[in-house]
């Protein structure tokens, strides 16, 4: 694919792999191992301009489309997840809707601090009763003298409880018509009163990612900070979805890139039966099913970008990227697992933290089983 990709492309793609490999790389056993959030790494991804990276300059963003967004994700789950997620998240999560949904005053209010890697933005749909069943919030906001008292709670959120966390973008009910909820997006600052915060520790995998419980006891922001227009909190995230779901595939094509370089790697040096493994056919025939797969989910992946940058309806494609994404990225990462053998058990081996990761990419951003219900409803 980086045949036919734009000269732009392939040196974007080599400026990020040269950060992942130098500056992520070295740490990622030790912030898996602990479990810790870097707040140090999120202002090198600011530096290296990887927050805001669509966003146009006058927002302090970088201006670059969604192709180069997509190739930098992709390359930081090729060395560790958990900085990939945290990138997805605030780009597609975070910032994206305020940028397009939001107010002129909206957008230079919270924005260009967005850009930085100072400050980190959330979206806040997942509760404990309402995951795949986005009709089943429960967190309520209702209008006093022109301000929106909100309260419940928001569960799994990314990048919500570090210290650079500064708000979230919060889907509530706002009123009921004809016995159906009016649900809503609210911008809501973390500054505010009964505002709780309490990070989720234990994790299988991502454990480098900062993911919270959110708690709002009479939250009060002005009507001002409505996202969009009242009662459109469904159609924001569903078009909020749609997008993440392209930089979720990311971090499965990526992972499933890192995952087939270390067996293709490992398979050349260990030796079993006086042979090294990759000599060995079944072995092989591993590696060249892995490297087909990556190749058409690259093609796939790429292809619904430009379908995005066009204009053009990508509601399934998306779909059907992130589905094929994490489906690989599930398949390659046991392969290579395989291949290693026992030494791929060791928490001292990266693959050994790949197999874990991988596990969330069917279930984050839609559940495979919800996007099979979004292809099939598109293909009947």
């Amino acid at each position: 694919m980086n045949e036919l990709l734009d000269k732009r492309y392939v040196e974007y793609r080599n400026k990020v792999r040269a950060f992942a490999e130098t500056i992520v790389k070295p740490i990622a056993v030790e912030q898996d191992e602990n479990e810790e959030f870097p707040i140090d790494l999120a202002l090198k991804m600011g530096n290296e301009g990887l927050f805001g990276i669509t966003l146009p300059k006058e927002y302090g963003g970088q201006g670059l489309d969604y192709v180069s967004y997509i190739i930098a994700v992709e390359e930081l789950a090729r060395v560790d997840s958990s900085p990939a997620a945290t990138i997805a998240a605030h780009n597609s999560l975070g910032i994206n809707p305020i940028y397009t949904f939001g107010t002129e005053e909206q957008r230079k209010k919270y924005l260009p601090g967005l850009c930085t890697g100072e400050k980190l933005w959330a979206f806040g749909l997942t509760e404990d009763n309402a995951g795949s069943d986005a009709k089943g919030v429960e967190t309520v906001a209702n209008l006093e003298d022109n301000h929106w008292i909100i309260n419940g709670s928001k569960m799994f959120i990314t990048n919500s409880c570090s210290s650079i966390a500064t708000g979230i973008t919060v889907q509530a009910i706002t009123g009921h018509t004809d016995g159906r909820k009016e649900l809503s997006a609210i911008l809501l600052d973390r500054s505010t009163e009964g505002y709780e915060t309490e990070p989720v520790k234990g994790k299988l995998m991502w454990r480098a990612v900062d993911n919270g419980r959110l708690t709002f006891t009479n939250c009060r922001v002005p009507d001002s900070n409505i996202l969009g227009k009242r009662g459109e909190g469904m159609k924001i995230m569903l078009s909020t979805l749609d997008g993440g779901r392209l930089s979720i595939a990311a971090i499965g094509l990526g992972l499933a890139q890192g995952a087939f370089e270390m067996a293709l790697d490992y398979s050349q040096k260990r030796k079993q039966f006086g042979k090294q493994l990759s000599d060995f056919q079944s072995v092989s025939f591993k590696l060249a099913e892995m490297a087909m797969k990556i190749e058409l989910a690259r093609n796939t992946l790429y292809h619904t970008c430009r379908l995005k940058e066009a204009g053009l309806p990508f509601s399934k494609q998306a779909a059907i990227s992130k589905l094929y994404c994490s489906d690989i990225a599930r398949e390659i990462a046991g392969e290579s697992l395989q291949i290693h053998g026992g030494f791929g058990f060791l928490k001292s081996n990266h693959i050994e933290r790949f197999y874990r990761d991988q596990r969330l990419l069917s279930i984050g951003e839609g559940t495979s089983e919800i996007l099979k219900m979004v292809i099939s409803r598109h293909v009947l």
